[in-house]
């Protein structure tokens, strides 16, 4: 389904998820996710008020989650430090968000993230998305339908054309939305955008960019079936995915593997790394990737799950300003070529980027890092003066975008997070048809010019759900 098809009518298309087990959970998604809501949420943002401006009893924002256990530990932690309320907690392993429920006790708690949002939707200001990629799409748009502000984790979406329908409607909505790449608020990230903007270390036309990942398996096949923990609503887990059994190989930890619920090494450590050029250098979306290594050792892994080490090249055209830059992504066992001449001390990074510019080489590690000049010449390097504001802080400037009702003060908000997730899964979908597999990317038409990789740009969802 082309984004075209499955977002027609703007503000008023409708998301729809799996049927709810009660009929007043069914109405939920007449109501809460359709064209009334909708309209509520921008005649709000016309009228001055923005929804979210502390609906707790204290003034607090009520903060509702989605996902309880695992990554959403740090979310948490990162939203709890606002000094906001953590309101509802939802997960549907028992197991894995014990320690959520024991750490915020007052918090009310839900299995199924439509229901809770049904329930205590008057209630909430804004949610946490925290779950596999696979369900960040279905659960953050129906909360944007419901005329919340939104944090998703990273990768934004499993495929391309969720996150442009993920985009749009936060748009539509006039909510502030932010994305989990959390070293964009990095003073790291803001050193390199002033030694690269300010032409400190020269024009680049070449940044190499790596990660160790994956730390889990990849190209393997699909494991056998397992009964389910009791503990466990392994339906809602999978939610739009196709109905396949439940093995421990997949959950809770080893999921970011299957290209049915993860997005692999780039998808998961590419909006720590390769966000860090895109945003110095402006890079906006790539014109073509094409695929050096794809590496599989496994028959039919290619079904299931993502190669086990890959080399990516991304070609971004010309913008005003800046030539052509190149951008190669390494991950597995593939490492960044030492640049000639670079400074016997260092190394170049596991997890970073390489800037080749043409006065100064340059790295930083993941998130941002620290920027160092790498080459003979770097004790002539003179930094540049501070000019890029500075963040307070990942999660504070998303509530402070919240409170102002100033999308724009959250600086991964999904005019950002979009088109980054954009050019991730790109590769990603490069990578899986394997190596020399050249994508021509008309933005536009969300066209590569090759049959098999479009079908991969566009979401497909088990019957009872879809977007």
């Amino acid at each position: 389904m082309r984004v075209d098809e499955a977002f027609p009518g703007g503000a008023n298309f409708r998301p729809m998820q799996k049927s709810l087990p009660t009929s007043s959970r069914r109405r939920f998604l007449g109501t809460a996710l359709g064209t009334a809501t909708a309209s509520a949420a921008s005649l709000n943002i016309l009228t001055g008020f923005v929804r979210g401006q502390g609906t707790a009893a204290n003034g607090k924002l009520n903060l509702a989650f989605v996902g309880a256990g695992g990554r959403a530990a740090g979310n948490l932690k990162g939203c709890d430090e606002t000094g906001e309320k953590i309101y509802a907690l939802c997960d549907v392993d028992k197991t894995r968000a014990e320690g959520a429920y024991a750490n915020y006790a007052d918090a009310k708690t839900y299995t199924d993230w439509r229901e809770m949002l049904e329930t205590e939707g008057d209630k909430i200001d804004a949610v946490v998305v925290s779950t596999p990629d696979h369900l960040h799409a279905v659960s953050a748009l129906a909360a944007i339908r419901g005329g919340k502000h939104v944090y998703v984790e990273k990768p934004l979406t499993l495929t391309i054309s969720e996150a442009r329908i993920l985009h749009e409607a936060a748009k539509a909505a006039g909510v502030c939305t932010q994305m989990g790449n959390t070293g964009h608020a990095s003073e790291g990230s803001r050193l390199t955008n002033e030694y690269i903007r300010s032409g400190a270390i020269g024009e680049v036309a070449e940044v190499h960019c790596r990660t160790n990942r994956p730390i889990w398996p990849q190209d393997l096949v699909r494991p056998a079936a397992e009964p389910v923990p009791d503990t466990l609503d392994w339906d809602l887990w999978l939610g739009p995915a196709a109905d396949k059994p439940y093995s421990s190989q997949i959950v809770p930890f080893k999921w970011r593997g299957y290209l049915e619920y993860g997005t692999g090494a780039l998808g998961d450590m590419g909006a720590h790394i390769v966000d860090h050029p895109v945003w110095a250098l402006g890079l906006g979306l790539p014109s073509k990737i094409t695929v050096e290594k794809a590496d599989r050792a496994t028959p039919g892994s290619e079904r299931d799950s993502h190669p086990s080490s890959c080399i990516i090249h991304y070609e971004f055209p010309a913008a005003a300003g800046r030539g052509p830059v190149k951008l190669t992504w390494f991950d597995g066992k593939y490492t960044i070529p030492r640049p000639k001449g670079m400074r016997e001390d260092l190394q170049v990074p596991d997890n970073g980027c390489v800037y080749l510019g043409s006065r100064h080489q340059m790295m930083h590690g993941s998130h941002g890092g620290n920027p160092v000049i790498i080459d003979p010449k770097h004790e002539s390097f003179v930094a540049p003066p501070k000019t890029e504001e500075r963040s307070p802080g990942h999660y504070a400037e998303w509530i402070e975008a919240i409170r102002k009702g100033d999308p724009s003060r959250a600086k991964s908000n999904f005019d950002v997070a979009a088109p980054l997730t954009e050019t991730l899964l790109l590769g990603v979908v490069g990578s899986v048809l394997g190596p020399g597999t050249e994508l021509d990317w008309d933005a536009e038409a969300m066209s590569t010019g090759n049959a098999e990789a479009d079908k991969l740009v566009h979401h497909s969802y088990r019957e009872g759900w879809s977007l």
